[in-house]
């Protein structure tokens, strides 16, 4: 069985209404029945059976929580997501018998569960530099119901993309300029649309993209081999950005682990 050494960029924030309910600003230390998100992430990949290495990489709070103490090593974040990553890939690649391919996956998925990440890395394609989860907007709505996430309609089907990645070290290393120019247009739909080209823009707008359209855009934007995994598990794509998606995990996970007996005691 392949095993991977994995990356967990832990540096996100949540706004000061939302953090005033959890008593944390960092995501990672949201809790959820009784243990942090970074905490139920590291177990689930420890208990995956396809982890080596873990590496987290986030603020000193991060690094000195519960969670942070679990993994491997701990890494001071940097400026932004991407350098955050880069940053646990050299700590990683540093020594005897750098890894080839390494995972990274965002600290915030509360549904995370180690059969889900043995399923998805046996999903991804050897010959690839980058994989990635698609995840099919009913699928999602089945598995969470009265939730939302950001999905788009493409001529094959509605999708949106999960939090958890396979790369190749070589590859990720040689597209990092490219992923820094994306990172940085991420916010501004004139330079998303300058980055994706005018062509590509107009089949979007007409849903007459198909998933090979968007992964050969993909692989010209990176400068590296790519592949969507298509009808991924839901739980890769629902994350803790706002209030209302932990009062949902809350209830569900809670419910999951301590469901209400129905008998009548004796």
């Amino acid at each position: 069985m392949t095993t991977y050494d994995a990356i967990i960029p832990a540096g996100g924030t949540i706004d000061a209404e939302f953090a005033a309910k959890v008593g944390t600003d960092s995501k990672a230390l949201i809790e959820i029945d009784g243990k942090t998100v970074l905490e139920r992430t590291l177990e689930a990949l420890k208990a995956s059976g396809v982890v080596n290495r873990t590496v987290v990489i986030g603020g000193e709070k991060v690094r000195n929580s519960p969670g942070g103490k679990l993994a491997t090593l701990t890494l001071e974040e940097g400026s932004t997501g991407p350098e955050n990553i880069f940053r646990g890939l050299e700590a990683l690649c540093k020594g005897d018998n750098p890894p080839t391919k390494v995972l990274i996956v965002t600290s915030d998925l509360p549904f995370l569960t180690p059969e889900l990440i043995k399923q998805f890395v046996a999903s991804c394609p050897a010959d690839k530099d980058f994989c990635v989860p698609l995840v099919n907007q009913k699928a999602f709505n089945q598995r969470f119901p009265g939730t939302d996430a950001t999905f788009v309609a493409l001529k094959d089907d509605v999708w949106t993309t999960g939090c958890i990645y396979v790369v190749d070290v070589a590859g990720f290393r040689n597209a990092r300029p490219y992923i820094e120019k994306v990172f940085e247009n991420r916010k501004s739909k004139f330079g998303m649309a300058k980055l994706l080209g005018i062509g590509f823009v107009f089949k979007w707008l007409r849903k007459q993209l198909t998933l090979a359209d968007v992964e050969k855009k993909i692989e010209s934007l990176l400068r590296c081999s790519g592949k969507a995994v298509i009808n991924s598990a839901p739980e890769f794509t629902f994350d803790i950005d706002y209030l209302e998606d932990y009062e949902y995990a809350v209830k569900s996970v809670e419910s999951a682990a301590h469901p209400v007996s129905s008998g009548v005691s004796q």
